[in-house]
């Protein structure tokens, strides 16, 4: 078999199986896991997968420039942020993570409602300015220009001092095995910190980022109390979050 028909056979059972495994392509394809390994650094390169110890996952496609996400699943992401809203309850703390999700949200918070956002991301801030009942707290730090929020280890503190009723958390990828994902290290490290200081964390998912994985782990599902996510999940999903007892919207 040509190495380009491996690999799009590679390619055809992620999509299937939603992993693969470095020791099962060797045994399947009859080659060295060397072979396979170089298959799979090859695929990663064009963005195609993404490799994990001892395999690969789905290769998540929201990682683009958020200008460019704006225009990916878009009624996918209303649908996700029309239930994530009406979890809102006047009087709560609620931090509100950036993205384009996120902004579906905001866009859908009614103006008679009274609470509290605490937000790392600009634009959301800059969106709640119309809303005379909401008081809004801006976490600063370096702006991350990708995702339009701010980064860097100078917010943890300030984060530890905040208990929040509810933190809406983005990420590019969910996956079974491999958690919550997203494509920078410093972002990854902002949102544990906010999901530590929340009583309860929902993650917000469009349908581009179910069963699929980014560079930078997050944490694992347990991080979460809820998901919200567009479409049915598959049965490793529902199973994962039903063992540790998370709720799937």
């Amino acid at each position: 078999m040509l190495a380009s028909q491996r690999k799009k056979a590679i390619l055809e059972l992620l999509a299937q199986d939603k992993q693969v495994l470095s020791s099962e392509l060797s045994q399947k394809f009859l080659i060295s896991e060397d072979s396979i390994r170089r298959d799979l650094r090859e695929l990663a390169a064009e963005g195609l997968l993404q490799r994990v110890h001892g395999g690969a996952l789905p290769a998540s496609a929201a990682i683009a420039p958020i200008e460019t996400r704006k225009n990916v699943q878009s009624r996918s992401k209303q649908t996700v942020a029309a239930k994530a809203v009406k979890m809102i309850q006047p009087g709560q703390v609620v931090m509100i993570d950036g993205g384009t999700t996120a902004h579906e949200l905001v866009a859908r918070i009614p103006q008679d409602i009274a609470f509290t956002v605490v937000t790392h991301s600009p634009g959301i801030a800059v969106s709640l300015v119309d809303h005379p009942l909401v008081e809004v707290i801006v976490i600063g730090g370096r702006l991350f220009k990708h995702s339009v929020v701010t980064v860097g280890s100078a917010m943890i503190d300030v984060i530890s001092h905040i208990n929040a009723d509810l933190f809406f958390m983005g990420v590019t990828g969910i996956h079974a095995s491999a958690g919550f994902t997203t494509g920078d290290y410093e972002e990854a490290c902002v949102k544990r910190a906010l999901s530590q200081r929340a009583a309860e964390t929902v993650v917000m998912a469009s349908a581009e980022k179910m069963n699929a994985a980014s560079a930078f782990a997050i944490g694992p599902l347990s991080l979460a109390s809820t998901i919200i996510i567009d479409g049915e999940p598959d049965t490793a999903l529902r199973e994962a979050c039903a063992k540790q007892q998370i709720e799937l919207l």
